[in-house]
């Protein structure tokens, strides 16, 4: 797979793209586009082999492909992940926001608190506000530069009208594959405040070298009656347009409560989306996801490097994911001050910290998932923009 080769984005509807300069003022004609979290590349042979030839077919009807679909999935967890998956454990949703977004629906009622370790994914804190819930933001210290756990901290938080967690493993923004001690103290945390556990593991694939990621699943088999998975192909292989997430419920009765209210909803997954995913989760699928590890830990060597060379600017080191969360507050300067520079002198549009939650406020979030020139051009703009601290 050549993951050097530029592909041009622009005016194919492409919200990384297209949307830049109306949300950020960055041209997308001689800016780079950093924030949205899908990646550059085309998504790999098998997939695109499989979607020729449904086109080439040429019948878009109704189809019946979940045993195909499920078998995929319960192939790619025992061979990827050691994670053993019966098929009738696993639903499609509408992407995995859409994930939460049931689970809220099915699990919760307005007014509860759905607690977030935080900064973590934008996009959760939106659903659980629109959905009437409560968000109890919960903020992680760092320590060494990476952020942490910090339960004492956090049972001193709890009221009792906090039903939820939603963990993101491995974390978006800051790239940690948190430790199985780690994960425990999510779980016994749980337990304590009687609290369910919605684990999002969707940057699961994508995990570099010395790293390795567990799947709550299987961290402590106690909490599996409070313990609901969410995985999806759509960061792995870069077909998140497609909108197909997975959401894997071993427990028998949670189980039955999320089926009840899919029927009730008559909601279901689309036929494209869920045979790209049977045609990804597959050998030729994971040896494709090793050259994309082996390319992307090139550039985040390569962007960290340069990063941590200016002076006032520190990026987090990246355990996992194609996010870069590089912190500024060293260079003393306002949230305004760094982010222009950015936007204006390096004509780059990346995600403002802020809307990651609380202790986002020093930071950016830039996508890595690029090609390398790009990689390079980025880190020489923002080099040039902060020229003045060297």
């Amino acid at each position: 797979m050549n993951f050097d080769e530029i592909i041009d984005r622009r005016g194919t509807h492409c919200a990384k793209w297209d949307m830049m300069e109306p949300i950020y003022g960055v041209s997308p004609d001689d800016g780079l586009a950093m924030w949205v979290a899908d990646t550059d590349f085309r998504a790999p042979p098998v997939v695109l082999d499989r979607m020729r030839a449904m086109v080439d077919h040429g019948v878009f009807g109704y189809t019946n492909n979940s045993a195909e679909y499920t078998g995929a999935i319960c192939w790619w967890m025992e061979n990827r992940h050691g994670w053993t998956v019966e098929p009738d454990w696993i639903f499609t949703t509408t992407g995995l926001v859409n994930g939460v977004g049931m689970c809220l629906d099915t699990f919760t009622a307005p007014g509860d608190g759905i607690v977030l370790f935080t900064p973590i994914y934008h996009a959760f804190a939106k659903v659980i506000g629109n959905a009437g819930r409560k968000v109890v933001e919960c903020a992680m210290p760092t320590e060494n530069g990476v952020y942490q756990m910090d339960f004492d901290a956090w049972d001193a938080q709890m009221t009792g009208a906090e039903k939820m967690v939603i963990l993101c493993s491995p974390h978006n923004p800051g790239g940690r594959v948190w430790t199985r001690e780690e994960l425990q103290g999510v779980a016994d945390f749980c337990k304590r405040h009687d609290l369910l556990l919605i684990s999002d593991e969707i940057h699961h694939d994508l995990v570099f070298p010395g790293q390795t990621h567990i799947p709550m699943a299987l961290v402590d088999p106690s909490i599996t009656d409070r313990l609901i998975m969410l995985t999806a192909p759509s960061k792995t292989f870069n077909v998140a347009g497609l909108h197909t997430g997975n959401v894997i419920i071993p427990d028998d009765g949670l189980r039955a409560k999320f089926a009840a209210r899919m029927a009730a909803l008559n909601l279901a997954g689309n036929s494209v989306g869920e045979a790209v995913a049977a045609a990804a989760y597959s050998p030729e699928g994971a040896a494709w996801v090793d050259e994309l590890m082996a390319y992307l830990d090139g550039n985040r060597k390569i962007f960290d490097a340069a990063i941590n060379a200016i002076p006032g600017l520190k990026s987090m080191p990246l355990e996992a994911t194609f996010l870069a969360w590089v912190d500024f507050s060293g260079t003393g300067m306002a949230g305004e001050e760094f982010t222009a520079r950015v936007e204006q002198q390096a004509g780059i549009a990346a995600n403002h910290g802020p809307t990651f939650g609380l202790g986002g406020d020093s930071f950016m979030r830039f996508n890595l998932g690029t090609q390398r020139a790009r990689i390079e051009d980025a880190c020489a703009r923002l080099t040039s923009a902060f020229s003045d601290l060297q």
